[in-house]
């Protein structure tokens, strides 16, 4: 320490200063001091101005539009500039954001946005978010942070009795569904081949999520490794079929390895037949991967239990806290039948994280370390947020919210049905429903695909426009589709009969 550092240290000392007045003490004397720190008010003052803006928003949400655009060109002239070398106001750059920045974009939450997959936070949720970027959890390690890792543990256990998993089940809080598969492959077949093999052949169906495939290649997997298994008649992955691909590719000296079911597509919400191949996969000894991302979560009701039957016999399930559980984004979760499989396949430990060691002392409840669990070292405290949101409500308003959305799908249906100007491609299964707009009884018999197909792409885009509601478009069977989710605890009947008043009103004409 510097004689200058010594000496106002031992004053410091002397008259029973605190540490953070020995620190600014230094900082005036030498003219500088801790410039990125706030003083308690401040601090306060800038966290209950950000906090009244969210709540005036989420508040008003139903009266905003539910998509506004935001087009590059506006949006640089908006907002690029050099890096600023002088400060501005807080309150001036938070009314830039919510003026500027916000409201371009997609408002997922919004009760009439029924497109691509909603997302709508309960209010602990988005607190448990910021309690933990305001604590700053460093959760990569059981040393860095116990506690949280301990309601990581909390979490996860929940998650495993809900799907009927084994207590050696053991699991992590990811990113999201995307990671979520992509830590299952990796875990799969490391086990298998420690490391890649070029025989190692995964099979998954037509419908399922992009980030699967996503997966395979970061892994490295060619193309000619991935395996597409014909859909049944419902669309699920079709168990004959995928017998058949395993037993042709055995014969040719590949050696299959995984499957990926589906426990609720995106595009149409449908479940493959979870047991039948849960039994395929045991008896060609294949490791049976279910991406639950998006439904999952339906298992906390009665009839969603029914629909995901078999999902307990799965070597891994991919779920998605931020689709039913309502939760912000990036809150994605994996199990692992066997638990232990997840260290095997991930744990390394360098000398410079040594003092984070864990020692299996035969303990019954011996620390985690989530680094060891998957791809992340660095990691927040992603499960304070799910904690907080289900210990504060308790379970029964979360199995409400999941009944009321499916029964609004079913409720779209049968409307669109009674209005009689549209056509059902895939029925209400898990908050979704596919159909498309036709032409009136008199235009016909001149209609054919494609102008169907141009004809619906407009309703999306002027719905969109509108900002009265997003939709979002599919295929089924390779016909255009116009597609409702509806998974949002705000949705009400009102805002879906809104919506498929609009579209029914609204100028079709296809093109003939």
């Amino acid at each position: 320490m510097p004689v200058r550092g010594c000496f106002v240290f031992t004053a410091a000392r002397s008259y029973g200063l605190t540490a953070g007045t020995y620190t600014a003490i230094l900082g005036a004397m030498s003219g500088q001091g801790d410039r990125l720190e706030l003083d308690a008010e401040t601090m306060r003052v800038l966290g209950y101005r950000v906090v009244d803006r969210l709540v005036e928003r989420i508040a008003g949400l139903g009266d905003e539009p539910a998509w506004q655009a935001g087009d590059r060109v506006t949006l640089e002239r908006l907002l690029r500039e050099p890096p600023p070398e002088s400060a501005e106001p807080f309150d001036t750059l938070l009314d830039r954001l919510v003026r500027d920045v916000l409201p371009h974009g997609a408002r997922v939450d919004h009760p009439r946005f029924l497109g691509f997959v909603p997302g709508s936070p309960t209010w602990p949720g988005i607190l448990g978010d910021f309690i933990a970027a305001g604590y700053n959890i460093f959760q990569g390690s059981w040393l860095g942070g116990s506690g949280a890792s301990a309601i990581e543990l909390v979490v996860t256990d929940w998650f495993k009795q809900w799907i009927g998993y084994p207590d050696a089940a053991a699991g992590l809080l990811t990113s999201g569904g995307s990671v979520a598969n992509l830590t299952a492959i990796a875990c799969a077949r490391q086990l298998r081949y420690g490391g890649h093999d070029d025989r190692a052949v995964l099979y998954l169906s037509a419908e399922c999520h992009s980030s699967v495939a996503r997966a395979a290649r970061i892994l490295g997997f060619g193309s000619d490794r991935v395996r597409s298994v014909a859909a049944d008649t419902v669309r699920g992955l079709d168990p004959f079929a995928l017998e058949e691909s395993i037993r042709v590719d055995r014969a040719a000296g590949l050696d299959p390895f995984l499957v990926v079911a589906n426990a609720g597509t995106t595009s149409t919400g449908t479940v493959d037949p979870l047991p039948a191949l849960a039994g395929i996969a045991r008896a060609s000894n294949l490791w049976l991967h279910v991406d639950a991302a998006y439904g999952g979560f339906v298992v906390l009701t009665d009839r969603g239990r029914r629909e995901l039957d078999g999902l307990g016999l799965a070597d891994s399930v991919t779920l998605d806290p931020h689709k039913w559980l309502f939760q912000p984004f990036e809150a994605g979760c994996l199990l692992v039948r066997e638990g232990s499989h997840l260290e095997t396949a991930f744990r390394i430990l360098p000398d410079y994280l040594q003092d984070a060691r864990i020692t299996d002392d035969g303990e019954r409840l011996r620390p985690v370390n989530f680094m060891d669990r998957g791809a992340q070292l660095t990691r927040s405290a992603r499960a304070l947020k799910v904690w907080l949101s289900l210990k504060y409500f308790g379970l029964p308003p979360f199995r409400d919210a999941i009944d009321r959305a499916m029964d609004l799908a079913v409720q779209a249906e049968s409307q669109l049905v009674e209005a009689g100007r549209f056509q059902i491609l895939s029925p209400a299964r898990l908050g979704i429903v596919c159909f498309r707009r036709i032409a009136d009884d008199h235009d016909r018999v001149h209609t054919d695909e494609i102008s169907l197909e141009r004809a619906n792409a407009r309703l999306v885009s002027a719905l969109s426009a509108s900002g009265h509601a997003l939709i979002s478009s599919t295929r089924i069977d390779g016909r255009y589709a116009l597609r409702f989710c509806i998974l949002n605890h705000r949705t009400t009947s009102a805002d879906v009969s809104s919506v498929i008043g609009w579209l029914r009103c609204a100028h079709f004409r296809p093109d003939t």
